[in-house]
């Protein structure tokens, strides 16, 4: 999987914050603080469409951008590939099922159990 950069990470938090997609203007009004020229977050919006992570369509005259996935599923797969860095896939997730909070390992918990289901209709 492609990984962000810090600049690119910063132009996709604002895509995945929006509802709707967004043209350059309105990522670089969005990172105001980083004082960002319109030709830069152009070109890192143009570099994030080449590698997979936003969509782009033209409407009058201007490039509209949309994630192609959530930022949830970025994050998933970030996870995926640090377990396919270690020789121990099983040791590693323990650790990490054992790291987790009460609450989140409830969530874990309800996850698999959901997958377990979906499972089971096929």
């Amino acid at each position: 999987m492609n990984t962000l950069g810090d600049l690119e990470r910063a132009v996709m938090e604002v895509l995945w914050d929006r509802t709707e997609p967004a043209v350059v203007r309105d990522v670089t009004r969005a990172l105001a603080d980083r004082d960002l020229a319109y030709t830069t977050v152009m070109t890192v919006l143009d570099r994030l469409a080449k590698k997979g992570f936003v969509q782009r369509q033209l409407e009058r005259r201007a490039w509209h951008y949309r994630p192609t996935a959530s930022r949830e599923s970025y994050i998933a797969q970030l996870m995926l590939d640090a377990l396919s860095l270690t020789g121990d896939r099983d040791a590693a997730l323990a650790h990490f099922a054992r790291s987790v909070s009460s609450p989140e390992a409830q969530v874990l918990s309800e996850a698999l159990s959901e997958a377990k289901r979906r499972k089971a209709k096929k």
